[in-house]
């Protein structure tokens, strides 16, 4: 049976000031959607995989709009709750606002997602083995369960339910200050490791040295945000002994030279080994959506059984080429593209 992919999370309209402009200046907004589970969805659905996308949002034509930008795409919404008003009281849309970074100016996201028909929406209602069916792979992320106690409860449910039918499951933990507590974060995230295959990310978890004595301390405490390869293969491998479930941990490493122009690394563990990628260089377009093709890379990578060298350098390409790219999803539909790029080739396509 070939792989096919769900992922459950919160679509958004996205309202952006053209021209990099700042909101309080602007006079228009270029209006796209996204969310970080829909734009991996998107992404492998673009790149030919069987991809599927689970979510709630309110019956009118916002939530349609929604939708139908996502079936353009070649995403599966079958499984899409249009709830009604009873359902989902407030019966909103959730939006963000992205100001575009420029130069020395970082970009800066606005969140207005509070009441939205995914946070409403009473999960206890869907049944998660039948969700699940026929499905292969299973990816979830660390935003979902801040948005509310039954997202956080569907969260795990649907994780465990994927785990018990043998799907591949994927989890990237994604914090957003915005939305909970480091701390919160980091003791539901950590509930989330032993159904999790292929990790995203070593934040936002708990890895204690000793788990009878929290106050010696994390085994992360004190590794850089830009680590090197003996300080990342360390924490892999302690997060490989604690959760031997995990088959694959990857993450990328960001270089902010300018608001405008950033580098990307990968490193990679995988089947004992660290594995460290190419270290790409760019100029930014739009980095929102830059971490879900990253992992929708990885994924996709892993499906088509990549070596992991490859593997790892694909995903950053991919991540690379997201950010030439206006919107949030990675609408790249040609994996040969991605596949020039992680050859460090720049050559015109003829």
């Amino acid at each position: 049976m070939g792989q096919k992919f769900i992922t459950a999370g919160e679509i958004m309209l996205r309202l952006t000031p053209p021209n990099y402009d700042k909101i309080r200046a602007a006079t228009s907004f270029e209006a796209s959607y996204g969310g970080s589970e829909a734009n991996i969805a998107l992404a492998l659905a673009n790149l030919g995989i069987d991809s599927s996308f689970f979510t709630v949002v309110p019956d009118n034509s916002l939530g349609k709009s929604a939708v139908r930008m996502l079936r353009s795409n070649d995403v599966h919404c079958s499984s899409v709750i249009m709830s009604t008003a009873n359902e989902t009281p407030t019966h909103r849309l959730g939006t963000y606002y992205l100001e575009t970074g420029y130069g020395i100016r970082p970009s800066k996201v606005t969140y207005d997602r509070r009441h939205s028909a995914f946070t409403e929406y009473d999960y206890s209602r869907v049944d998660v083995d039948e969700l699940l069916g026929g499905f292969t792979w299973l990816h979830m992320s660390g935003i979902t369960p801040a948005l509310s106690e039954s997202c956080a409860d569907f969260t795990l449910r649907i994780m465990e339910a994927a785990k018990r039918r043998g799907l591949t499951v994927s989890f990237d933990g994604n914090f957003r200050s915005t939305l909970w507590s480091w701390e919160k974060a980091r003791d539901f995230c950590t509930k989330c490791l032993p159904y999790v295959d292929v990790l995203f990310g070593i934040e936002p978890y708990h890895l204690w040295r000793d788990e009878s004595d929290h106050s010696k301390g994390d085994v992360k405490d004190g590794i850089p945000y830009q680590p090197d390869y003996g300080q990342q293969a360390g924490v892999f491998g302690a997060f490989a002994e604690r959760y031997p479930n995990l088959k694959c941990i990857a993450r990328h490493v960001r270089y902010a030279h300018s608001g405008s122009e950033n580098s990307l690394k990968a490193f990679m563990w995988y089947d004992g080994r660290t594995y460290e990628s190419k270290l790409f260089t760019f100029t930014i377009l739009d980095r929102v959506g830059g971490g879900d093709a990253f992992a929708s890379g990885l994924i996709y990578a892993m499906m088509k059984g990549y070596s992991p060298d490859d593997t790892v350098n694909f995903a950053v390409a991919s991540s690379v080429i997201k950010h030439t790219i206006r919107g949030d999803g990675n609408i790249t539909d040609d994996a040969e593209s991605i596949r020039s790029l992680m050859n460090m080739n720049f050559d015109i396509k003829r």
